[in-house]
């Protein structure tokens, strides 16, 4: 009797080692077996062992939208992560998450395709539409019980059993100015159109990777509810505006950044975490959302065939408090956890689009119901748009 509290009373104190990051778990499943202490643990304890040696070195593979959201995801949520438990997280950028959908399918399987940072309720919608989502075990997640009700909720419509992801982020697609070249009255004065000034044709950009994004500008500037469009060939009729006076469409957000800051382009809609995160760099890049501008929250989703566990495990220590803070800060977007129920500090309250309330009721996000049905006929039309067509 006495060998099995010792035992046990070292056990816990490696493992509290281990969790300190003194030692990895290699080290920890090497020291109990020189130790001897296997043979005196409990079946239970065994059993816990046993799983954390099966544990031992699961590989995620997480793809996201790179750089300073990326960067900002690896420094304060992966390699803590990675510390913590001796797994590993392998995380690579993606320009969309229909380039992802296209491999999956190609391929015929997810293998190499665990976690994406995936945009909103439409691309929710899109993945379990395509039969390649999960049901989480939220009992492994406690941490959920501060994100905001108002984002699972929209997450919940879509799968009622049990989510495949969890709210990590929000924020809006607005406008970037240069300040230099474009004064703050005059891109109040044209909101949406000031992406279709004459006077700055070669020097705008634009995101070229989603048809949805496209259109959705083209609907503000044909005066019509994005929501709730009506004439789709005046949408596109602004779209074909835009692109003889684009100089460049961007790809990711890194290119976002990189076209801003050289001055390559003046003007462009844009993420409001890239732009802030300029703007904290010392660019001189103003920022505006327009009347009915888009907004968006995203998730971690877990695409099927993952490691469940590990997975759960990962999305839990991400949205631990002090993790999400310091990717919002890092990444300068607002946490999806309610700041009703989680102190955000001032950098985190000063971002675009951050919501005291937490009910997210001031922002407009794109309704799958309308938009995704669409999919199949607009992304063609936009394709041939973009083209020259």
């Amino acid at each position: 009797m006495t060998k099995k509290i010792d035992d046990t009373t070292r056990y816990e104190r490696l493992r509290e080692r281990m969790g300190n990051g003194d030692i990895d778990r290699r080290s920890f499943l090497s020291l109990l077996g020189a130790a001897g202490i296997t043979t005196g643990l409990s079946g239970g304890m065994m059993t816990s062992m046993a799983s954390q040696a099966r544990a031992a070195g699961t590989e995620l593979n997480f793809e996201g939208w790179g750089g300073v959201v990326s960067e900002a995801l690896r420094k304060n949520a992966f390699s803590p992560y990675e510390a913590a438990t001796g797994n590993k997280v392998i995380d690579a950028t993606f320009g969309g998450e229909n380039e992802v959908l296209t491999k999956i399918k190609a391929a015929g399987n997810t293998d190499g395709h665990n976690i994406l940072h995936s945009s909103g309720v439409s691309w929710y919608k899109r993945w379990v539409d395509n039969d390649m989502h999960t049901k989480l075990n939220e009992a492994n997640i406690p941490n959920m019980a501060n994100v905001m009700t108002a984002m699972t909720d929209a997450f919940r419509k879509i799968t009622p059993d049990g989510l495949s992801a969890v709210p990590y982020n929000y924020g809006t697609t607005g406008i970037a100015y240069n300040t230099k070249y474009v004064t703050p009255e005059k891109a109040k004065e044209l909101g949406a159109n000031l992406l279709l000034d004459p006077s700055l044709k070669g020097k705008i950009g634009g995101w070229g990777g989603d048809w949805a994004n496209r259109a959705w500008y083209g609907a503000l500037q044909s005066d019509q509810d994005p929501n709730n469009i009506q004439d789709w060939d005046a949408v596109w009729d602004k779209a074909r505006e835009h692109r003889d006076l684009v100089l460049k469409y961007w790809s990711s957000g890194a290119e976002l950044m990189d076209l801003l800051a050289k001055e390559e382009i003046y003007v462009t809609e844009a993420w409001s975490g890239r732009v802030a995160a300029l703007q904290a760099q010392g660019h001189p890049i103003a920022y505006m959302d327009p009347p009915n501008g888009l907004a968006w929250m995203e998730s971690m989703f877990v695409l099927k065939g993952s490691p469940m566990e590990a997975a759960e495990e990962l999305l839990n220590f991400m949205l631990d408090p002090a993790t999400s803070i310091a990717v919002a800060s890092g990444q300068k977007y607002p946490s999806a956890l309610d700041p009703t129920k989680v102190e955000m500090p001032a950098d985190v309250q000063a971002l675009p689009a951050f919501d005291a309330t937490g009910k997210l009721e001031t922002l407009v996000f794109r309704d799958p119901e309308t938009w995704n049905p669409e999919e199949k006929d607009q992304s063609k039309t936009w394709n041939r748009v973009q083209k020259g067509g």
